[in-house]
């Protein structure tokens, strides 16, 4: 077995694919962002104002995911802090940007959270649980009036934030301002659905003043681009096949433009001919990349949902099991989901929010849901669990792990 071991890790250490992967990594900044100039000129024209202390109108950045709203938004925000510590020798009001990504599972679940994540990021301490929701705001408008600021906060995914807990937190947040001495705070969400805010309670819509930019999907050629700038420097001098930066634009092109969907599949490509010992990248290691993300992208869903998302979908899982993988409806699932709640003291959410969920896991194509008629008895829901036995058990082991189910 040693000398087994000693082979693997001598290969590795003769690494003949990388020369930078981190180039390929989702959190990568690049100094400049392709195919985006003119949505980063025009985020620039509507926050410039904020450089001179004045408030901006909140604003809304739409677009798929992998369409480059959060490094757009990221870089500009590099960009004017910036200048703004130029600015600040000439006594002009400093200016705080901070970045919340709303649907990581530490925050996403209420409200409370949330704003215990910003009170944390802007330098203050409280308890993850345990007080008033009316007293974490305090705390929250506390410590941001502490001094004279202009502060923006980048809420990204906030339409995950507002299904998961309603609007009225938005709401909370916009109506800051009139209980705020010393400082001003402007929005900027991010989300991936366009038709997010038309969905809201209209008093929450009117008070936001918000102004919009959407982000389109990349095309094939503009994703080529991408991806031959971050290969030279991502891999050693005549790694990739040719054919091999195409066919990952197709694929990620097909997958409604998404960059980041084509800079995983070209990062795990080169993972897999690492691994298989090849000294370059081939078409057939896209392949098993594709099949790999899919994988891994489900159970990375399922990892980050909270708690009633993943009742329900245990409940799924649980029904699918017992009826040996034939479809079933959504009210046998209600009725599963609400045994798994009573026995694990959980809160049982409406027949309607479950609902929405189920909805939901269709969208991410974790289960098929097929509209059928009854006739007089109208129309029920038939689901059908759509991804591999392999994925479904470690599914169902992730959750029970994350749940200390019973």
């Amino acid at each position: 077995m040693k000398a087994e071991l000693n082979k693997i890790f001598d290969s590795f250490d003769n690494n003949r694919i990388f020369n930078d992967k981190s180039v390929l990594q989702s959190n990568y900044r690049p100094d400049e962002i392709p195919h985006r100039e003119e949505q980063i000129k025009q985020l620039a024209s509507i926050l410039a104002p904020v450089l001179r202390g004045e408030k901006t109108s909140n604003l809304f950045l739409y677009g798929k995911t992998g369409t480059g709203k959060t490094l757009s938004i990221l870089y500009l925000k590099d960009e004017l802090i910036k200048r703004s510590k130029l600015n600040e020798k000439e006594g002009s009001i400093p200016l705080n940007i901070e970045y919340l990504n709303c649907k990581l599972k530490k925050v996403s679940d209420t409200e409370y959270r949330i704003l215990a994540e910003l009170i944390r990021k802007l330098g203050g301490k409280i308890s993850d649980t345990g007080l008033p929701t009316e007293t974490v705001y305090n705390k929250f408008i506390e410590i941001v009036d502490s001094k004279s600021q202009f502060l923006l906060l980048i809420l990204d995914e906030i339409d995950q934030a507002v299904k998961k807990i309603s609007s009225d937190f938005l709401y909370n947040l916009t109506r800051l301002n009139s209980e705020l001495s010393r400082t001003q705070i402007g929005i900027i969400g991010i989300s991936n659905d366009l038709t997010f805010l038309d969905g809201i309670d209209p008093r929450v819509r009117s008070s936001l003043s918000e102004e919009e930019i959407v982000f389109p999907p990349y095309n094939a050629i503009q994703l080529q681009e991408i991806l031959n700038t971050r290969s030279k420097m991502a891999f050693k001098p005549g790694v990739v096949e040719e054919g091999v930066v195409q066919k990952c634009a197709a694929f990620a092109a097909r997958e409604h433009g998404d960059a980041r969907r084509a800079l995983d599949l070209l990062r795990v490509a080169g993972e897999l001919a690492e691994r298989d010992g090849a000294s370059k990248i081939l078409l057939k290691h896209i392949d098993g990349a594709n099949v790999k993300i899919e994988r891994d992208k489900i159970l990375d869903v399922i990892k980050t949902e909270p708690k009633q998302f993943q009742y329900v979908l245990h409940s799924i899982i649980s029904i699918s099991e017992k009826n040996n993988g034939e479809p079933f409806f959504t009210g046998d699932v209600y009725n599963h989901y609400q045994d798994v709640c009573l026995k694990n003291n959980s809160e049982v959410l409406t027949q309607r929010r479950v609902g929405d969920i189920i909805q939901e896991f269709d969208m991410l194509g974790i289960i098929n849901v097929r509209v059928i008629s009854k006739g007089r008895g109208g129309r029920m829901r038939e689901i059908k669990l759509a991804i591999s036995k392999s994925i479904t058990e470690k599914a169902k082991q992730i959750i029970e792990e994350s749940l200390d189910y019973r």
